[in-house]
């Protein structure tokens, strides 16, 4: 065991073995300051402290010691997967002891990784819940046990220590369960699959990053293996909720649960990378457009039903009813960013930041200390404050809960702001790509040489003024994303205007130190119409600032009305503001009925007042309250 790699195998969550762009390693890339800095500190300082913390207190992580003990058959704590959320935890530290290089982090890790090893059996296999005297036979409940789930993601934790520079404990479990995994599932094993997609992208992810190709075929067998309908269904989950009810290649709409969906997504563009097989690659693209198209909410969230928390049908998107998980988020940014790769096309880099920027962040509390497990558009009813020392139901919360008994969001959360910043930019032998904002420091190696920029974000996601500045001298390629809905953003290259072409403004150029691209967005409150044929949205608009989804909050409207009697006068101009809108509102009056139809429309006139909407993602940290995306439109308004 030694404790650093080699510089050649650095790198993010995801690095292909071949692609358009190449991901940029955290040495290459480092966010500085800014909206997203203050994210990553928060994760620092606050999230990865309450997972650990409240895994310890009841008893998550102890299973680990009561296994190694012989004892845990007697004494499990928590579902059958909550392995996976010490695991998730641990690629979380893991990224930032990368990130950060803390010291103390550092060895909080490596006491915890000492822990998980240790119940390590002597042929590889990994397991709190499954195989011992006293509990169920391994793999015996390959639908919902979530075993080689919870393998996936011990697998992805060692992959962050790798591509932070490190071979120590993580990478000789990872490999000894993965070889264990090899050998039960492998060309000579078991012709099965796990219920919840997840081992896919780790097994392509482990291959890679250990250069073992076997891992890379065995996630190119589950992948194969799906839509077969071999696992078992229940009478309300049947094929489709398992992804199982038509192989990936034939399909043309994510369906079933949307975490599933997403993970296996993610997992099978990975195969179609390493394999070159575009067929495959071809069904995501086309699985990915569908998807957007018809099955996701302005946030970028998805998930409509909370039974199965599936997919609805084509246009089901009813604001109040959203499921919209964060960890189908998560997936969802995790599937867009292995197209992004693939494809250098700036449509999944923009979802990308939608969905980051609304769908995920809305989950974490400003003090990241509770959370949201899923993501309503429309709170009809104003939320009680959980208690702070308890645990929730997953999606019962009214408001963000501090931990539920199926706790896979708050880890998640973690590792992704943990590792935002693979998603800034990447590379070519022409020069770099910048897809998403923040103020970073970029400095990779192309044809020509050393390339080094300084980002400066300017206050995005709430101010538009960015700059790139080249501190190398050198030929090359700078090209930044344009988000598409950016109209008459104003790019200029050392004073010249600059065009924009397929969502990227490009500038090639012999650079000298001090070179310099400014952009301007036009950062203004603009109402957002959704398609009529989304039912419940008909007669509603919505209001977006830049990349931000905003809402209307009861806090911010007179006391005692609530979001339910508000109309938006779309004839009003928007007041754009420091961090959202202004808009003009009337309340509908008051009415009681003993019957709500009627012969003739009920006349809704009311009191006008100017009313500020806030960023989605801020919504509910100010005490119990009601709130909406999508507001009705005033009468006579050109809604």
């Amino acid at each position: 065991m030694t404790d650093t790699l080699d510089l050649t195998r650095l790198g993010g969550p995801v690095s292909p073995r071949a692609s358009a762009l190449r991901p940029l390693s955290p040495a290459e890339v480092r966010i500085t300051g800014g909206f997203w800095r203050e994210k990553q500190e928060l994760n620092a300082s606050a999230i990865l402290d309450h997972c650990l913390t409240w895994m310890e207190r009841i008893g998550w992580i102890g299973n680990f010691d009561r296994a190694a003990a012989g004892t845990v058959a007697e004494h499990h704590e928590g579902i059958e997967f909550v392995d996976s959320e010490v695991y998730k935890l641990l690629e979380a530290m893991a990224w930032e002891i990368g990130r950060a290089g803390d010291t103390g982090l550092d060895a909080v890790y490596r006491g915890l990784v000492e822990r998980v090893a240790a119940a390590q059996e002597p042929d590889g296999y990994l397991h709190t819940s499954f195989g011992r005297a006293g509990q169920r036979p391994r793999f015996s409940d390959l639908e919902w046990g979530h075993e080689l789930y919870c393998f996936g993601h011990l697998f992805q934790a060692a992959v962050a220590r790798i591509r932070t520079g490190y071979d120590d404990t993580i990478v000789e479990v990872a490999q000894r369960l993965a070889d264990h995994v090899y050998r039960e599932f492998g060309p000579e094993g078991r012709d099965e699959l796990c219920g919840h997609p997840e081992i896919e992208t780790a097994l392509v992810e482990l291959g890679r990053a250990l250069r073992e190709p076997r891992y890379v075929e065995l996630a190119r067998l589950f992948v194969e293996r799906r839509g077969r309908r071999r696992l078992k269904t229940t009478l309300f989950q049947g094929s489709e909720y398992f992804l199982d009810d038509q192989p990936v290649r034939s399909a043309d709409v994510l369906r079933g649960h949307a975490v599933r969906a997403m993970y296996l997504a993610a997992g099978a563009t990975d195969v179609a990378a390493e394999f070159g097989d575009d067929e495959l690659l071809d069904a995501l693209r086309r699985q990915w457009e569908n998807t957007v198209a018809r099955r996701t909410y302005l946030t970028g969230g998805i998930g409509s039903h909370h039974q199965n928390e599936e997919f609805g049908s084509d246009l089901e998107l009813p604001a109040d009813r959203a499921y919209a998980e964060t960890c189908a988020a998560i997936g969802s940014v995790m599937f867009s960013w292995r197209l992004l790769l693939q494809t250098g096309e700036a449509k999944y880099a923009d979802l990308i930041e939608r969905t980051l920027l609304n769908a995920v962040l809305v989950s974490p509390r400003e003090d990241g200390r509770a959370f949201y497990y899923a993501n309503t558009l429309h709170q009809r009813f104003a939320g009680s404050v959980p208690d702070e020392d308890e645990i929730s139901e997953r999606a019962e919360s009214s408001m963000r809960a501090p931990w539920f008994e199926v706790s896979c969001c708050p880890t998640n959360v973690a590792r992704t702001l943990a590792s935002v910043g693979s998603y800034i930019a990447t590379a070519t032998p022409d020069g770099v790509q910048l897809h998403q904002f923040a103020d970073a420091e970029i400095s990779t190696v192309v044809a020509s040489g050393a390339l080094r920029l300084r980002v400066e974000s300017g206050g995005y996601p709430f101010a538009g003024s960015l700059s790139v500045e080249v501190e190398s001298e050198g030929e090359a390629e700078v090209a930044i994303r344009i988000p598409g809905w950016a109209r008459g953003a104003r790019i200029l290259f050392d004073g010249t205007e600059v065009a924009v072409a397929d969502g990227y403004a490009r500038v090639r150029n012999r650079f000298a130190p001090g070179s310099r691209i400014d952009v301007e967005l036009p950062l203004e409150a603009r109402l957002t119409h959704p398609d009529p044929r989304i039912d419940a949205l008909r007669g509603t608009v919505a209001v977006e600032l830049g990349p931000l989804v905003l809402c209307v909050e009861s806090t911010d409207l007179p006391a005692g009305v609530d979001v339910g009697r508000v109309r938006i006068d779309t004839d009003a101009p928007l007041q754009t503001t420091d961090d959202g809108a202004s808009v003009r509102l009337q309340i509908a009056p008051q009415r009681e009925s003993s019957w709500p139809y009627g012969d003739h429309p009920v006349a809704e006139a009311g009191t006008e007042i100017t009313a500020r909407l806030i960023p989605y993602h801020r919504w509910a940290n100010r005490g119990p309250s009601t709130m909406r995306v999508f507001l009705p439109v005033a009468e006579g308004g050109a809604g």
